[in-house]
């Protein structure tokens, strides 16, 4: 069971994996063993909580994005990811691999309360896609990749000319950017000015984001 946070929070209206482990425990399962782990474990008492699911110590864990990668359970068959909308499409690939790694049949339940085109596209496409990097590109394209100096992590950023999809044209740019590099590493050659000026305009803003 995959819970986008740790803790309950005021301003977000998701269920927390702490909320998720007491309503399992206290009333959904309880004649189950269940388990929980999150970020902010130490690195030990990680390793223990996921030790002890893949030697059935649990017959549930309820975790937060910390175990995308680096559990292998082949007996694990069902995954269940609320507030799935929150998480990349790359993300809950990664997820969906945690199961059907034996050989049993598996199943990954997605769910969301968001109902808008978006959304529904996205969440269509992990039943469609089997493919990693085609659901990253996809991903990008919905989402956008938000801000390559700052902290959002999605969104569309204030690209003038371009867009991160128009791989051609970023090679060329590329490319631009390393010939004038290479004949004026510090941009103080006079047809270079202007350049440098917008360079410095956008270290700064960048340190400002940051």
């Amino acid at each position: 069971m995959i819970c986008p946070l740790v803790e309950e929070s005021e301003k977000i209206d998701l269920p927390s994996a702490e909320e998720m482990y007491e309503q399992l425990q206290q009333h959904t399962f309880r004649d189950r063993r269940i388990g929980l782990i999150h970020g902010r474990l130490l690195p030990k008492a990680k390793d223990e909580v996921m030790l002890a699911f893949r030697d059935h110590a649990f017959d549930i864990l309820v975790a937060t994005a910390v175990v995308e990668v680096g559990i292998d359970v082949p007996n694990a068959t069902t995954i269940m990811i609320e507030g799935a909308e929150r998480f990349g499409l790359a993300q809950l690939h990664q997820f969906r691999g945690r199961v059907g790694r034996g050989e049993h049949q598996s199943f990954c339940i997605l769910v969301s309360d968001q109902e808008n085109d978006e959304t529904t596209r996205r969440l269509e496409a992990m039943e469609q896609i089997r493919d990693g990097f085609a659901l990253a590109e996809l991903d990008l394209q919905l989402r956008g990749p938000g801000e390559l100096t700052g902290r959002r992590q999605s969104g569309t950023p204030d690209l003038k000319v371009a867009r991160l999809t128009d791989w051609h044209l970023l090679e060329q740019a590329r490319a631009e950017a390393q010939h004038i590099l290479a004949a004026d590493p510090q941009l103080a050659r006079a047809e270079h000015r202007r350049l440098r000026q917008q360079v410095e305009v956008f270290w700064a803003n960048a340190e400002g984001a940051s």
